[in-house]
């Protein structure tokens, strides 16, 4: 176990017994981690910074129900993963088509400073629907498990493996298109 786990496993049993200055410093460290997670799931700067602050007040309300079979983050977003499709489900469509240009913006950065290729990725996920959006993020950029998303977003684990083959296929689809673009362009 790293210091680091070390540390946040000692803050995890002070936060779980009513230590609100525990609790206060492990929803800041790991603030930026379910931010930039609920950036690229909603791909809308404002509805992603009020999905956080409401996955914060649920954590402070549920902190004692936190069983530590996970890390914490991974507690935070699927906290948030469920407000978010809440929300959805609310809202219907009216935030599939609040796709922000700054949040696109803010998450290219991110992954080019990273070195990583999903900026060529971004523009097909940000037009993908939500409930397809959100698997593949949780799977091929987060790395959970089917059960954990299946789990998480309240579907049948065969939805999580279909949602995730059709956006995967599209995906594929879409990246050969813009590679072959480039190639006649040049």
């Amino acid at each position: 176990m790293s210091t680091n786990e070390f540390e946040d496993s000692a803050e995890i049993r002070l936060a779980v017994r009513g230590d609100e200055r525990a609790l206060a410093r492990l929803l800041q460290s790991n603030y930026e981690i379910l931010y930039r997670y609920m950036l690229k799931v909603t791909m809308n700067k404002a509805l992603a910074e009020d999905l956080v602050q409401e996955t914060m007040l649920k954590a402070i309300e549920r902190i004692g129900t936190f069983k530590a079979k996970s890390k914490f983050s991974t507690w935070l977003i699927a906290i948030a993963t469920h407000l978010y499709m809440d929300e959805l489900r609310r809202k219907g469509r009216e935030y599939q088509s609040c796709i922000d240009e700054q949040a696109l913006h803010i998450i290219r950065y991110d992954t080019l400073l990273v070195q990583e290729e999903w900026p060529f990725a971004l523009d097909v996920l940000a037009g993908m629907q939500p409930n397809v959006r959100v698997p593949i993020l949780l799977k091929y950029y987060y790395g959970y498990s089917y059960d954990e998303i299946a789990e998480w977003l309240g579907i049948p684990l065969g939805t999580v493996k279909s949602r995730l083959h059709n956006g995967l296929k599209l995906l594929r689809r879409e990246l050969r298109g813009n590679d072959q673009q480039n190639i006649e362009k040049n």
